[in-house]
Order: structure tokens, then sequence, then C-alpha cells
């Protein structure tokens, strides 16, 4: 049996988190670029904060390994 977990984010446009995560694999940046694409935030717009922490962690994600790490000299 397998146990497909997601949750709501955008309760108005029925928007999941892993539909964040893939709009954000895809190319959104911004909250305007979800919106845009999504419809997040563009009614009531509580969703807007976790969007953009979704948003921020997608991009960490994918950054390559050792991105961040200082180079041999």
């Amino acid at each position: 049996m397998w146990l497909i977990a997601f949750m709501y984010v955008c309760l108005c446009n029925q928007v999941t988190d892993r539909q964040i995560r893939e709009a954000a694999r895809n190319g959104c940046r911004r909250l305007e670029d979800l919106r845009g694409q999504l419809g997040v935030s563009a009614c009531c717009g509580s969703c807007a904060d976790m969007a953009e922490e979704l948003l921020e962690e997608s991009a960490s994600d994918s950054a390559p390994l050792g991105y961040a790490l200082p180079q041999p000299a």
C-alpha cells in the first residue's frame, strides 16, 4: 500500500506543496511567478508566507552539492 502525502498550501486554488516544489524546479523563483502559474496568493493571500518558504527550500534543495564550499587553491 502506497501512502502519498501532500499538504494544501493555497486552499482558495487547491495548490499543494508538491505543485509549488515542482514549479520551483521548473523555474519559479518568486511569489509572483507562483501566482501567475498556479494562482497562489491570488485570493486571500494567507498562503503567501508558506509558499515563499517552500520556494526558498526548493531553491536550496536544488543547489549542487558543495556549492557554498571554498575551492582548494
